[in-house]
């Protein structure tokens, strides 16, 4: 499911945006080359055509989260990406601009690490709820769905695309009986100006 997801959001941000190259990268119950090392180098091998001050690195992340981070299988492998590692991942990219979506039981803990003016954060859950639908035959988890799949299809901008994704994910939770996820969306003054979609 996750792969489904992953495919699917680049599918519609490369369509929504003027983008360069796309990496998807993911793991199975029998293996994979999605390490937190592998995502390491991919951010370098993304970063390195950008221009440094004008273009926006996106970065989309969907996995079972923790209150540590994000989990990372890949067959007998089994990793944790911490707030922390992901925040000196993306500096160490030199570009300025960057957004990170993070699909993911209690995403926003990474949120106080990440977000900064030039780093816009949006997450599926805040840092104390899980979030809903990463079931094995589904193409996307409630988030997913809602963020990428609906409303940043026909969304003006990111805001407004989060705004109608958080709202989505709410009714449904409420309609389902789930404790809400609460996504959040932080950072990114900076960012917002510069991501104009395709109409």
């Amino acid at each position: 499911m996750f792969r489904a997801e992953a495919a699917g959001a680049a599918q519609v941000v490369a369509g929504r945006f003027e983008t360069s190259a796309i990496d998807v990268q993911y793991n199975s119950k029998n293996g994979g080359s999605a390490t937190i090392e592998a995502l390491a180098r991919s951010l370098q091998a993304a970063a390195n055509p950008l221009d440094a001050e004008k273009d926006v690195l996106f970065l989309i992340l969907t996995s079972h989260g923790s209150p540590d981070g994000l989990a990372i299988k890949a067959g007998r492998l089994t990793q944790t990406l911490t707030p922390s590692r992901l925040a000196d991942m993306l500096a160490k990219t030199g570009v300025r601009h960057k957004v990170v979506v993070i699909s993911a039981c209690y995403s926003g803990v990474f949120i106080p690490r990440v977000a900064t003016p030039d780093v816009l954060v949006i997450t599926a859950a805040d840092a104390n709820h899980p979030s809903f639908g990463c079931q094995d035959k589904a193409k996307w988890t409630y988030f997913g769905d809602a963020f990428f799949n609906v409303a940043l299809r026909q969304a003006v901008s990111l805001k407004d695309a989060f705004l109608e994704a958080r709202s989505l994910v709410r009714k449904r939770e409420l309609r389902e009986h789930f404790e809400p996820s609460n996504p959040v969306m932080a950072g990114g003054a900076n960012v917002q100006p510069l991501l104009v979609t395709r109409p």
